[in-house]
């Protein structure tokens, strides 16, 4: 049978018509070969990149594809994003399951992962489930860095803050005085080094008289561990003992004195043999005056029986 070249057109028509819809639903993330999918929804404030066609898997098992990303037409929830998904038909879980958006690759690209839950009642086509989003390694590092960013920032502003300050503190007079101070500084070091060596040699040259030194020292302090030893046993304790009584007997003979007892408390408290005394000294210093200024007065005497004259003071 001989086909004619119109129906051979129209046959090719409707093949290349047919594999346009497939490959229209393909793109889209449905595939007719596949037999019926179920679609289900959830909602995201961010999608993060997803688009359509993009992969869903369940623990690494690609069940499905995004089918459509659209804004939420719900006044309360404005500026929410549904996306929607298809799963094979075959595969159940439950509405407690949670749909995640995470990177799928390093260069970017993003893909829903569904973390089945079996408890509960089983999700049927239609339903919305609770999507979250999975930060990657590029999201948490971000997330790390912004604070560290903002510290970064602040401490970019308090150090120009700072150098403004001391660029307005440090006019040229300042300076040239800080160059000085350093210059100061640097002197006194290396005086301190001199002194150093100085003190280095010092020590070398008399060596050996500080050892000397040092060992006299040592038996000094010897010497005065053993003369404390010998105190200790000399009975120093009783030698004090005496000496405390004879400093209270003599306390008692002061005191004795005091009141008048005894003849030098007599003669310290008896005004009327002081006066006597006083007097017996005078009339003493008298008489060896006149002692001395006339003495054959007081001596006389004759060497062979001559009666002595009578003294004349006249004469």
């Amino acid at each position: 049978m001989k086909l004619s070249r119109e129906l051979k057109t129209g046959v090719i028509s409707v093949v290349i018509i047919a594999l346009f819809i497939w490959g229209y639903n393909f793109m889209k993330g449905q595939n007719l070969l596949n037999g019926p999918e179920t679609t289900f929804f959830a909602e995201y404030d961010n999608v993060q990149g997803l688009n359509s066609a993009s992969t869903v898997t369940i623990n690494g098992l690609q069940v499905g594809k995004v089918v459509d990303i659209y804004f939420n037409k719900n006044i309360d929830k404005r500026g929410q994003l549904i996306v929607e998904f298809s799963v094979e038909k075959d595969f159940k879980f439950s509405k407690k399951s949670i749909v995640k958006i995470y990177s799928a690759s390093l260069m970017g690209g993003k893909s829903m992962a569904i973390v089945p839950s079996y408890e509960g009642e089983n999700a049927v086509p239609g339903d919305y489930l609770k999507g979250e989003i999975e930060s990657d390694i590029f999201s948490s590092v971000e997330e790390k860095l912004n604070p560290l960013q903002a510290k970064l920032e602040n401490v970019i502003v308090s150090a120009d803050s700072l150098m403004l300050g001391l660029n307005q503190v440090l006019d040229e007079k300042s300076r040239m005085n800080l160059r000085a101070t350093f210059a100061n500084l640097n002197t006194t070091v290396a005086n301190f080094k001199n002194s150093s060596v100085s003190m280095d040699e010092l020590l070398k040259a008399n060596k050996t008289k500080l050892g000397a030194s040092l060992s006299n020292v040592e038996i000094a302090t010897d010497n005065f561990a053993k003369l404390s030893d010998s105190l200790v046993n000399a009975n120093l304790g009783q030698t004090i003992e005496r000496l405390q009584g004879t400093i209270s007997n003599f306390d008692n003979i002061l005191a004795g004195i005091d009141r008048g007892e005894g003849s030098m408390g007599k003669l310290m408290k008896d005004e009327s043999l002081y006066t006597n005394l006083e007097n017996a000294s005078k009339e003493l210093e008298e008489l060896l005056r006149e002692m001395k200024e006339n003495p054959k007065r007081f001596v006389h005497f004759s060497l062979f029986g001559k009666k002595a004259k009578e003294y004349n003071p006249k004469e």
